[in-house]
């Protein structure tokens, strides 16, 4: 019995064009042709269509299904390797169908990176937003710091800073940074790597402040990065006192010899 090509794609569940396509990538081999030019397929094509689409519907990319076919030299290391990649897909889509069940009951966020979840309340719109983007710019241990310091975080300024308005006076602005200033200080010396970012980025140096740049000014207001360029300015000048004051070991020393 010879099928033609509509026909063992109709008996495969499939269609002409998938037939054609199988054939230009040499995964099942052409039929002969009648002397009229009709392709006329037997039944090891249609076995090996069968085959074929199996293996699709297991996931196998059409590029391995000739190493798990006949005459595949490695089918079993073939199959694990997508075993594999099923298992990580499963358990990621397990990871999101819980978090999906989680924000359905109202107890997590959308708006935060994984892990900052049960942060976000303590977090302003800005904050979350700007959290969002630091996961892209830093890696996991930079992003496991900042949840550290949401967490440790008292709330002096941080509910005037969110409400403060772009009008505000020159007054409130530097009472706020002062405020502000010494939490921010204090994170600078708990992580030092906050003022020299090179190995906890992910991306290179020059989009990652260029990104960062665009991201505070787009998110906060006039008054709002004022405060925080004072408030840095503070710091800078009170870790710089604090440097200078600190005793000179060799010199002591020397004085002593």
């Amino acid at each position: 019995m010879a099928w033609s090509t509509r026909e063992i794609a109709e008996l495969a569940g499939t269609t002409v064009n998938t037939i054609r396509h199988y054939h230009r990538s040499g995964l099942l081999e052409p039929p002969e042709r009648l002397s009229n030019g009709y392709k006329q397929y037997g039944a090891r094509h249609i076995v090996r269509l069968l085959q074929i689409l199996r293996l699709r519907d297991l996931g196998v990319p059409l590029g391995q299904i000739e190493s798990v076919g006949p005459g595949g030299e490695t089918p079993g290391a073939a199959l694990r390797a997508i075993d594999a990649d099923l298992a990580v897909s499963i358990e990621r889509l397990q990871r999101a169908r819980a978090e999906i069940k989680a924000i359905l009951a109202g107890t997590t966020a959308t708006d935060v990176p994984a892990g900052f979840e049960n942060l976000a309340g303590r977090l302003s719109t800005p904050d979350r937003a700007l959290m969002l983007v630091y996961a892209q710019l830093y890696d996991e241990s930079a992003m496991a710091d900042l949840k550290t310091m949401v967490e440790s975080e008292t709330d002096d300024g941080s509910a005037e800073f969110e409400a403060l308005s772009a009008q505000a006076g020159d007054a409130q602005r530097q009472r706020l940074a002062e405020t502000l200033a010494p939490q921010l200080a204090q994170h600078l010396t708990d992580y030092p790597w906050l003022t020299d970012q090179k190995g906890r980025m992910s991306k290179g140096p020059a989009i990652t402040q260029e990104v960062f740049r665009a991201t505070v000014v787009e998110l906060y207001n006039e008054a709002q990065l004022d405060v925080l360029g004072r408030a840095s300015v503070i710091v800078t000048e009170q870790l710089g006192a604090r440097s200078d004051s600190t005793p000179d070991t060799d010199a002591t020393t020397d004085q002593h010899e």
